[in-house]
């Protein structure tokens, strides 16, 4: 009787198991199939995370889009790049820093701000560059083709009509790229402009020449620094250590450039460095 239980037990949990697996693997298919369902509903050809639009001849002007982060130069060249303006409490400060020391710099801008706030930077960015940060400062990256498309041109013309310049550059809010962005900004003839190194108010609480000291070590020939001149108040650190951030890249022998003249500058692609 024990070994007749013990049989019986075993082959009991031998079913059971090959029920058990059975299920999972019903259960794993139904998921499967759950999942291409779910995709098959999503907006694939033009949509947030889709660089093609549709199954015919694609629009995308040159055909490519450069993305950037930065480059390598065989002189130390940097560019100081400011997102989120214009706003009247530090774009003014920033705009009258860089006029005393002499220095351009690439003004990403949001398009809603430019186009309020059009008195702030006119006649103002001689020798300065301006790009392109979306209309409202939204995340485009979720956005489908033709609302980055939308969003960026309207953006594009307030930022003309305030400045006198076009926008050649686009910085997507947050360094958030999408399919959808990559090919408005293809069709729009942009080059997307990330960063190689950010300031970083945060760490350095009132520590103006702290944090300018760090920024000045972390440099390397061809950065693109980003800095903001709107947000919360721990931000105007960065501003306020703005001329010793100047005072001591140039004393390491740093020239400060627009984004467009250090991509100019550097190496073309694979050309020995």
């Amino acid at each position: 009787m024990v070994d007749g239980a013990g049989r019986w037990g075993r082959r009991t949990l031998l079913r059971r198991s090959a029920l058990l697996l059975g299920g999972a693997a019903v259960g794993s298919a139904a998921t499967l199939e759950g999942t291409r369902v779910a995709d098959r509903r999503l907006p694939l050809a033009g949509g947030p995370a889709s660089a093609t639009l549709g199954s015919r001849r694609q629009n995308v002007g040159g055909g490519g889009v450069q993305v950037v982060w930065g480059t390598r130069t065989s002189t130390p060249l940097v560019a100081l790049t400011f997102d989120d303006g214009p706003r009247p409490q530090w774009t003014p400060m920033v705009l009258d820093t860089l006029a005393e020391h002499r220095v351009p710099a690439t003004f990403f801008l949001v398009g809603e701000r430019a186009r309020r706030h059009a008195a702030l930077v006119r006649g103002r960015m001689g020798g300065h560059e301006v790009g392109n940060h979306s209309w409202a400062h939204h995340d485009l990256a979720r956005m489908d083709a033709a609302a980055v498309h939308d969003d960026l041109s309207r953006s594009h013309d307030a930022i003309t009509a305030a400045t006198g310049a076009a926008p050649r550059l686009l910085r997507p809010p947050w360094g958030h790229l999408g399919g959808a962005v990559l090919y408005t900004a293809a069709q729009l003839d942009y080059r997307v402009v990330l960063w190689t190194l950010q300031m970083v108010e945060g760490e350095f609480p009132h520590d103006p020449a702290g944090h300018a000291r760090r920024i000045v070590g972390d440099v390397r020939p061809g950065t693109i620094l980003l800095g903001h001149d709107v947000g919360d108040e721990r931000r105007l650190i960065a501003l306020r250590g703005l001329p010793d951030m100047i005072a001591g890249l140039r004393a390491q022998g740093y020239t400060f450039v627009t984004v467009s003249d250090l991509l100019r500058r550097a190496p073309a692609p694979g050309v020995a460095r």
